[in-house]
């Protein structure tokens, strides 16, 4: 699951809504890809609609929020760079309960 948005941050409010967004994401386990670029990695598709609506309950009142749902495979064809070197991403290992 990704979470792209671009918040105003012209005055103090603003930049204010968009940190509490941020830090609100991270709690819910996403991790930065790029400054307004969140992903979390989720186990099926009710997990991503229950994730997704609490997202949108907490989207700033001004901005553009948008949600994207990505399958395990494209994830893993998401070509990342560091510097020149490209990195592969590795879905989260599943936990097993015994």
């Amino acid at each position: 699951m990704m979470v792209l948005f671009d918040l105003p941050v012209l005055t103090k409010p603003q930049r204010r809504a968009a940190t509490r967004f941020r830090l609100f994401l991270l709690d819910q386990g996403f991790h930065m890809a790029q400054f307004s670029v969140y992903l979390r990695w989720c186990v099926g598709k009710e997990q991503v609609e229950a994730l997704s609506r609490k997202v949108a309950t907490n989207i700033p009142s001004k901005g553009s929020v948008q949600i994207v749902t990505i399958t395990d495979r494209q994830y893993q064809n998401i070509g990342t760079y560091d510097g020149k070197r490209r990195k592969t991403n590795q879905n989260p290992a599943q936990l097993a309960l015994f």
